[in-house]
Parts: structure tokens; C-alpha cells; sequence
């Protein structure tokens, strides 16, 4: 499509994800930072799969995909495909996560997918287990040990599990911790 920037979206036909998911409001407030609206662009509210196959197929000229690398959809793409992964500009991206919290920086590695040399920078949401306020601290302590004292069991399920360590377990955590928990990562 000759896409090389979020800045250029306007005016394209973009897949933000199914209405009211999580990839939904990341596209939103992604294009919001560069001063893009929906009504900039020609929206199209498709699901994850809806949006991978969609630009596949020629559909849409970009989608939003909220997911790990490297995620099996944008490889059969990018297999089959000429592709781009945007990059996100490290002023816009500090920009959303001083307004957004839970937003951390992200690099994906060159080589990840088909046809990517070089890193691409972007941002990310931190997958989060959470929890009523009633959960008491014993078993918010408990379930943080069990989760990080088998993370060979997270890296064995896909390769993003071999960055998830104890010590960047709070990275673009915007919620209040369980005591418990909190007590756990403290050890």
C-alpha cells in the first residue's frame, strides 16, 4: 500500500478491531496520538482473525492486531504477503503512555517475521490476571509464586514467555496490587 506511518492512515481503510475490544480502544487512542479520528479514516470494526484476513486478502489497507510476536497470523501474511509493521514514534509512544499507564515500549526484534531486517519500536499492553478486591493476600501470594516459579511452563507455550521475568513483572502495571502479590515481588 506504500503505508510506511500511522500518520498516513487518513483517509485508508483500517481494521481497529471488533467494537469495544481491547484492540478497539488501542487502535483508538493510537490514532488519537497522531491526531487521527475515526472519521479520518474508513473504519472497519473486524475481529483479530476478521482483520489478518482482511488485509490478506486486500481488504483493508491496515489493521491493529493486539497480540505477542511473533503471532502465527501476521507470519502466514507476511509469508505469502509484501508487509509493513508500523513503528510507533518514541514521542507518540511516551506521549500515550504518560496518558495511558498501562502502554510500555516494545521493540520487535528484525527477523521476526518474513521479510523484516530491521527492529520495528511500538508499544504494548502487558497481559494482567485480575482480581476482585476480596481475593485475600495468602492466595495473592500464592498465585503470583505459582505463576513465577513456572515460567518455564510460559516460555515452553510461546516464545514471548521467555520475556517475562520476575523483574519486569510490574512493567505497565496501572492497577493496585494484591498485597499478597505485591509482597511476593518484593522477595
Amino acid at each position: 500500500s506504500g503505508i510506511k506511518s500511522i500518520k498516513e492512515l487518513k483517509g485508508k481503510r483500517v481494521a481497529v478491531g471488533a467494537a469495544g475490544s481491547g484492540a478497539e480502544a488501542n487502535a483508538r487512542q493510537i490514532l488519537e496520538a497522531y491526531g487521527i479520528t475515526y472519521n479520518d479514516i474508513d473504519v472497519q470494526y473486524l475481529s483479530f482473525a476478521e482483520g489478518a484476513s482482511a488485509l490478506k486478502d486486500g481488504n483493508v489497507d491496515a489493521a491493529f492486531l493486539t497480540a505477542g510476536y511473533p503471532t502465527s497470523s501476521v507470519q502466514d501474511i507476511a509469508s505469502q504477503n509484501k508487509v509493513r509493521l508500523l513503528p510507533i514514534d518514541a514521542d507518540k509512544a511516551d506521549a500515550l503512555i504518560a496518558k495511558y499507564p498501562f502502554y510500555t515500549k516494545t521493540t520487535i526484534p528484525a527477523g521476526t517475521y518474513a521479510g523484516f531486517d530491521e527492529d520495528v519500536p511500538t508499544i504494548s499492553v502487558m497481559a494482567m490476571l485480575v482480581a476482585t478486591d476480596k481475593v485475600d493476600d495468602k492466595m495473592g501470594y500464592d498465585i503470583a509464586k505459582a505463576i513465577f516459579t513456572n515460567l518455564d511452563r510460559l516460555q515452553a507455550a510461546h516464545s514471548v514467555g521467555k520475556l517475562i521475568t520476575k523483574d519486569t513483572a510490574l512493567t505497565g502495571m496501572s492497577l493496585p496490587m494484591n498485597a499478597g502479590a505485591e509482597k511476593f515481588f518484593k522477595e
